[in-house]
């Protein structure tokens, strides 16, 4: 039994010990918050949201968040207060149109309220918001086009300052690359450039910030050009913002490029396949592209042969090193993303209606697919939240 003089240091450890789980809690949550954006046009309604068991991987049942049409694509403002999702829909005229519309973020519920809604006259298919919650830059697939809409304090959207139209030479294939198709906007880590991927072009055009004012201008080199018929669709820097990879979508390949901070330029120096070196087929198209939390691992899909690659990145030079071509556990995997801890890839499958869920090792990068997958219909976008 302790002495009188032992029992404040036990109380003393016991409310140290206390603190530091409450701190470990804290630091490490029990879930993860996610967000799936959906096509749809069968059984989806809008987006949905779930929580992912940090320990465990399961994924609760996904349930309706907000209902609208076709949110392909889903992003954060940096508060992590304010959801904004890509609204694919028509115009009046029936012609196919978009709209960005912003969220506000239940921080106990998830549940989301909507703020306000941007149109545009062209259809969208991806969003970023710059570091400082300042700017929202939309680009367009079939228009080809780059739009950008200053954020009020509040996360809400103001009116469309910024439309750049693509313009200039196309790649090869005449099929998929018939006019300039802007695919994706990548934030540089200093936040003075984003840089739009052209599938239709072979090109990732480079563009000036000023998040003050919500505008863009082009760049004093305004694109790089990549290897003809790649077709660049996303992108993502290194943890260390030297280098910048983007996922090919027509060849089946990821580009690693060094990162050139003054001029907000990209410099290709290696090109890498999605694929086995066996594969025989011209169906297949990759999609997304992600780097794991610690900086050691890139992560690719593939729709078609629906895999998932898995690269190990060397530090000293950036250049990528296959380590593994995993299946995916389902069809079409459009996106997937990684938890904030690195620990969980969880993926959506367009194709099949599903969602699978795949645990990380740290050491190593390679996945390992999870028992059992989420019914969601023509899910589509993967959004990890707060």
């Amino acid at each position: 039994m302790p002495t009188p003089r032992q029992r404040p240091l036990i109380v003393l450890h016991f409310a140290l010990f206390l603190f530091s789980t409450l701190l470990m809690s804290a630091v490490t949550p029990s879930l993860h918050n996610l967000y799936f954006g959906t096509y749809t046009r069968t059984m989806s309604r809008g987006i949905y949201s779930a929580q992912l068991d940090a320990k465990t991987g399961a994924l609760s049942t996904p349930t309706l968040a907000a209902e609208l049409t076709n949110p392909s694509w889903l992003t954060l403002h940096p508060s992590g207060r304010v959801l904004y999702a890509i609204e694919e829909t028509k115009l009046p005229d029936g012609k196919a149109g978009g709209a960005v519309r912003a969220y506000a973020i239940d921080p106990s519920t998830r549940a989301l309220t909507l703020l306000n809604r941007e149109i545009t006259a062209d259809s969208l298919c991806h969003a970023a918001v710059d570091a400082t919650g300042q700017i929202l830059v939309a680009v367009s697939y079939g228009g080809g086009q780059v739009s950008s809409f200053p954020l009020l304090a509040d996360g809400r959207l103001g009116p469309r300052q910024s439309f750049i139209q693509h313009t200039g030479p196309l790649g090869p294939n005449a099929k998929r690359q018939d006019k300039p198709h802007a695919h994706s906007a990548t934030f540089s880590p200093d936040n003075r450039y984003v840089h739009v991927c052209d599938l239709g072009q072979d090109r990732v055009y480079h563009y000036a910030v000023d998040a003050t004012h919500g505008t863009l201008q082009p760049a004093a080199t305004p694109f790089s050009n990549f290897t003809p018929g790649t077709g660049p669709r996303h992108a993502k820097f290194s943890a260390d913002g030297q280098y910048f990879y983007v996922i090919d979508e027509l060849d089946g390949s990821v580009t690693a490029s060094r990162y050139e901070s003054a001029s907000g330029t990209v410099t290709p120096f290696q090109r890498v396949p999605t694929l086995p070196l066996d594969y025989v087929g011209d169906t297949n198209t990759t999609a997304e592209l992600r780097v794991h939390p610690n900086g050691r691992f890139l992560y690719g899909s593939n729709r078609g042969h629906d895999s998932l690659a898995v690269y190990a990145i060397t530090p000293k030079s950036g250049a990528l090193t296959l380590i593994e071509i995993v299946p995916c556990g389902g069809k079409t995997p459009r996106n997937f993303a990684l938890s904030p801890d690195g620990a969980w890839l969880v993926c959506a499958h367009q194709g099949s209606d599903t969602v699978s869920t795949f645990r990380v090792d740290p050491a190593s990068g390679k996945l390992t697919l999870q028992p059992g997958t989420s019914a969601l219909a023509q899910s589509v976008c993967v959004l990890f939240a707060p």
